[in-house]
């Protein structure tokens, strides 16, 4: 069921009768919420003035955030945490959350929440490629991951790293899907990334927007917020491309702490985080929310078409997360 948001992109505090403010703001903390990510400056924002939970900033990444959840295992300090999926997927290895649904659970599509509510998707990104059409020297923008292979763009793709970082990885695990593969079977990846070494790749190990954002590198394997990052705020040529033969989504998730302190302020977080007005504050980012909320005409016209992102799909994160390590030291053994 899809619901009407009232709200315009970068809004930072949204009218919501059904989220009233309180006399007195209840406090709740969250681990890794950082105000210059994802927007999370209006959602703290949002939260205080809408729901009346008062969250302090966290600056933690997912790997600090499930390790201090381990370590305070006996006696927490946080309620709720915001991570990517993996990171979730291995919290419940540890015990450390515990399951809640909020309003609004029923609506995130399958593959993007842990059936029980130990983790669900906020909000995703989708996998594809980020063109700086200025930097392509009169090559068509490419449509398919095939394109990248074609003599035009010798020199002018980029990867990161799948060995070493995670969005090299998810790009590894999109064409290898795209091309027949599955998370047991990486031979249509490595061929893949094989031919694409015919076109002398760039293949930085952290993260590159700066440097498709100067044209150093024309085409790179990144995430659509990114691009549409660069295309809306840096007044340049930018284009995200969803390729031809699909790709996929990754989500960001968050969990309510096992014996959260605070469990009820952070419960009524979550639920908010998951309305149609927390929905819509990700998009501010660039983010696509995970629930199918309608958004308005100018928000919804800052993304692709939704026929186009009917070719990403969820897989089955916790076998990518299983299937990371051997995909990694394969790559390295036999991408020349």
């Amino acid at each position: 069921m899809k619901h009407t948001v009232l709200a315009v992109i970068f809004a930072t505090a949204i009218a919501a009768p059904a989220f009233t403010k309180v006399a007195f703001a209840e406090d709740a903390v969250c681990y890794n919420c950082p105000p210059e990510w994802a927007d999370w400056a209006s959602m703290l924002k949002a939260l205080d003035e809408q729901a009346g939970i008062t969250m302090p900033h966290d600056n933690k990444n997912s790997g600090q955030t499930l390790s201090q959840m381990i370590a305070e295992k006996a006696s927490p300090v946080a309620d709720v945490a915001y991570y990517g999926v993996t990171t979730g997927i291995q919290a419940i290895k540890e015990g450390v959350v515990q399951p809640y649904k909020p309003a609004g659970f029923d609506e995130i599509p399958d593959g993007l929440k842990d059936p029980e509510g130990n983790w669900f998707a906020v909000h995703y990104g989708t996998l594809g490629m980020f063109v700086n059409v200025d930097a392509l020297a009169g090559a068509p923008v490419p449509q398919c991951w095939a394109d990248l292979t074609k003599p035009e763009y010798k020199a002018m793709v980029g990867y990161l790293d799948p060995a070493s970082a995670f969005v090299g990885y998810a790009g590894a695990v999109a064409v290898n899907q795209a091309f027949g593969g599955d998370l047991t079977n990486f031979d249509p990846a490595i061929k893949y990334f094989n031919d694409l070494a015919a076109n002398s790749p760039l293949v930085p190990k952290q993260t590159s927007y700066a440097r498709v954002v100067s044209g150093e590198i024309p085409i790179l394997f990144d995430y659509d917020f990114n691009a549409y990052r660069a295309k809306y705020n840096e007044g340049g040529n930018y284009e995200f491309v969803l390729p031809c033969e699909g790709t996929i989504r990754v989500p960001y998730v968050m969990s309510l702490l096992a014996d959260a302190p605070h469990a009820e302020a952070g419960k009524k977080a979550l639920d908010f985080i998951l309305s149609d007005e927390g929905q819509a504050i990700w998009t501010n980012a660039y983010l696509k929310p995970a629930r199918p909320v309608e958004l308005p005409a100018d928000v919804a016209g800052r993304f692709l078409p939704d026929s186009d992102y009917e070719r990403a799909v969820a897989v089955d994160y916790a076998a990518m997360a299983a299937a990371q390590a051997a995909f990694g030291e394969r790559y390295l053994s036999e991408v020349k």
